[in-house]
């Protein structure tokens, strides 16, 4: 958490479901490196030569998404949707009377180890 950021008493089922969505997001992220690059079946293209290099860009052809990778893809969506509906509509939102932007910024970074 920044140095002059304030002190927020968060309720631990609110940091918890946080730090959930901060994982599920980075599994998703991981997850979505292995997929092909559409989720259903494409032909791959090849752009002209770009002036002054030999670079082409460039996609192979996709073979799209499994029923299994379609259902992991699905599963972490509604994961994520849960989570963020979990954390933003949280009863601790209410209860505030600063400011909610500063509190909620805060809440992303309460995970992180303070400093010394």
């Amino acid at each position: 958490m920044p140095k002059n950021s304030p002190a927020f008493d968060f309720p631990e089922d609110l940091r918890a479901a946080q730090l959930a969505l901060h994982e599920t997001r980075a599994a998703y992220e991981e997850y979505g490196k292995t997929l092909p690059w559409s989720a259903v079946p494409m032909p791959g293209w090849e752009g002209e030569k770009q002036p002054y290099t030999s670079f082409r860009s460039g996609k192979a052809d996709s073979p799209g998404y499994t029923d299994e990778q379609a259902a992991e893809v699905a599963r972490f969506q509604a994961r994520l949707l849960e989570l963020s509906v979990a954390v933003s509509t949280h009863p601790y939102w209410a209860t505030l009377d600063g400011d909610v932007v500063a509190a909620r910024m805060a809440l992303k970074h309460a995970h992180e180890p303070t400093e010394a």
